[in-house]
């Protein structure tokens, strides 16, 4: 891995802090790898409730409506950074 793809951008380490805000989570925003796991067993360990909660606060901060139902959730929540992508794609400026 190359030390840019462990380094947030700016979006990243903004969302890594909404993230942490939402969820309560006990960690640093900056310990959220930009490409680690968010879903699952692996990385941060978060759950479809996690991710509900999440979606909301997107929705709400950035005007990026997240469906339960949409084919491309496994995508868009695969990392921090797929997510800020998606985010950085779709927002209400």
């Amino acid at each position: 891995m190359t030390a840019a793809s462990m380094t947030q951008t700016a979006e990243e380490a903004a969302l890594a802090q909404l993230i942490v805000e939402t969820l309560n989570l006990d960690l640093a925003p900056d310990e959220i790898g930009p490409d680690g796991l968010l879903y699952g067993d692996e990385g941060l360990g978060l759950d479809s409730i996690d991710m509900l909660e999440i979606s909301l606060t997107v929705s709400q901060r950035y005007g990026v409506k997240l469906r339960a139902d949409a084919g491309n959730n496994t995508e868009i929540f695969h990392s921090l950074r797929s997510l800020s992508a998606y985010i950085q794609g779709h927002r209400q400026v």
